[in-house]
């Protein structure tokens, strides 16, 4: 401990001694004043993580809008009953169409019910001969049936000769091909299965006690091996060729994701990763999005799945992508804009609402409106060919860009901020400055890499329900189905329907494929896109 001077003491000291242990405190003090700002800081964040809403939106972050999210705020008595229209999902669009009732309901099964008023009901009420009858009023309801279930009972024609030249011969009549042999699993109920698993994020225990409720009795075993098997037998051969397609894209996005895989090999719980692979976001004809399984971060992984890649990806500032720009020819790496004002966000969170002098007065709140500035632009491109958001982007947008980064560093230069998030920010952004520009040479590259995290979020979704996927073949498997599920959606496809289609076909195509190699102009008749698609899937609901 150290020594404390009495004021006797003091008083004997040399004049110089006293100034050079004063000066020193007061370093210690300035020393302790930036640790506990930092501090304080950390534990402001880590209450706003665990107690706050997740947003880095800057009205939010301000306390402008309205933190209730509970039933009775939104409930409102006057709101009128919803027509059916607008209940049901439009045909083939995103956006609700109003008017087009007949169109959104054709497809369905219909039962016709008539409520009549027979002549003697009339005759008796108006007099005879005193009524005559009118168009009838009529209107749709749409009525609800739980699952059923039919058994098919197969009979196979086996024929012998007798005599002649094919005496003692066997002719069959020609057999479907199965799923998987000798297995009561059939297309529809798989696609039942993975549909309820990896699109409605049903864990397998829950789906088994649906059944159930339905007078089927299939275990979560059964259900995982039959899920394994058609992902690794038939809809791996999907997987390879979106691959193949997704990789002739100019620009790729990608991004990963924790997963606990319990058998890895590994002892003890070692995180394994998920990694996303998707079509650039303005690439809006053919999206695709590939999940990967690995067991590690490793910038191997990445770097061995785009060795064929020509083009710009874009990321976050994770330092294993750029080291892909530096092994791969061709590779050219881009940055996101929202996670460079991240830091900044954080830092606002830390101040508090509560404070909004200092909020308006920070640093961070600067940097933060100086980038939406830059999304509120960039929000007005969406719609524009990629020539001309290059343009509006060159004429508008790099200006404000440039200036961000020379107040930045005029902010580093001045030395106001010793430590804490803000400082944090000001640091990635300028050294992310190459990557974070990208974006203003060519018009196809997106400002971020939202995209990417919309897309690995249906499976974290998914990752809470099943809270961990137990062997590397299951994640593996698991991998394959939601690439083809979430491929599918991005289409605008029916899940249930695609999966049901694909499981009938590809067992075909693989049957009479060498060697196990289907032919490519056979796969691609079968992709999200494709014009020979079954009607059904392409439709919301049948």
């Amino acid at each position: 401990m150290a020594h404390k001077f009495s004021e006797d003491e003091l008083n004997m000291l040399d004049k110089k001694l006293v100034i050079s242990m004063f000066l020193s405190m007061q370093d210690q003090l300035e020393r302790m004043n930036e640790n506990m700002e930092a501090l304080i800081e950390q534990v402001r964040l880590a209450n706003q993580k665990q107690f706050g809403r997740s947003t880095e939106k800057l009205d939010q972050i301000s306390g402008q809008l309205s933190l209730f999210n509970e039933t009775e705020f939104f409930s409102n008595e006057d709101e009128a009953e919803p027509d059916l229209e607008e209940m049901l999902p439009p045909k083939n669009s995103s956006r609700k169409r109003k008017g087009k009732r007949e169109e959104d309901l054709k497809g369905f099964p219909e039962e016709h019910f008539s409520h009549p008023v027979t002549d003697e009901e009339a005759d008796a009420h108006f007099g005879k001969g005193c009524w005559r009858r009118l168009e009838p009023d009529k209107y749709p309801k749409l009525r609800y049936t739980p699952a059923s279930w039919t058994v098919e009972r197969h009979a196979v024609d086996v024929v012998v000769g007798t005599t002649g030249e094919h005496q003692d011969e066997f002719l069959r009549g020609e057999r479907p091909v199965d799923l998987i042999p000798k297995s009561l699993a059939t297309p529809s109920l798989e696609a039942a299965i993975i549909n309820a698993k990896y699109t409605n994020a049903n864990p397998l225990d829950r789906i088994e006690q649906d059944f159930k409720q339905y007078g089927l009795n299939l275990s979560k075993q059964t259900m995982s091996n039959w899920t394994i098997r058609c992902a690794n037998d038939y809809l791996k051969h999907m997987y390879d060729r979106l691959e193949q397609i997704l990789l002739s894209y100019h620009v790729n996005q990608c991004d990963e994701t924790p997963v606990d895989v319990l058998h890895d090999g590994r002892e003890g719980r070692t995180k394994s990763y998920m990694w996303v692979h998707r079509s650039g976001e303005f690439y809006k004809d053919k999206p695709i999005v590939l999940y990967e399984y690995q067991k590690t971060r490793h910038h191997e992984h990445p770097e061995n799945f785009y060795r064929n890649f020509k083009g710009i990806l874009v990321t976050d500032g994770l330092q294993q992508y750029h080291m892909i720009e530096n092994s791969l020819e061709g590779v050219t790496s881009a940055n996101c804009w929202a996670h460079a004002r991240r830091d900044f966000a954080d830092a606002l969170k830390a101040i508090g609402k509560k404070n909004q002098k200092s909020v308006k007065a920070s640093i961070a709140n600067e940097a933060l409106e100086r980038i939406a500035e830059i999304y509120h632009i960039e929000g007005q491109l969406k719609d524009l060919t990629s020539e001309e958001r290059l343009i509006r982007r060159q004429a508008e947008i790099k200006k404000l860009v440039d200036d961000f980064f020379a107040w930045a560093k005029q902010c580093i230069a001045d030395g106001i901020l010793t430590k804490g998030k803000t400082l944090d920010g000001l640091h990635y952004c300028i050294n992310q400055e190459k990557y974070l520009k990208v974006f203003l040479e060519d018009g196809d590259v997106p400002i971020d890499n939202s995209a990417s995290e919309r897309s690995i979020r249906p499976f974290t979704i998914g990752r809470k329900n099943f809270v961990m996927i137990n062997t590397v073949k299951g994640a593996k498997a698991s991998a394959i189905i939601y690439s083809i599920v979430q491929t599918a959606k991005l289409n605008n496809l029916s899940t249930y329907y695609y999966l049901d289609y694909l499981l009938t076909e590809l067992p075909k195509l693989c049957a009479k494929a060498k060697k196990g190699n289907i032919d490519t102009a056979s796969l691609d008749q079968l992709l999200p896109w494709s014009e020979t698609l079954p009607e059904n899937c392409r439709k919301p609901r049948r």
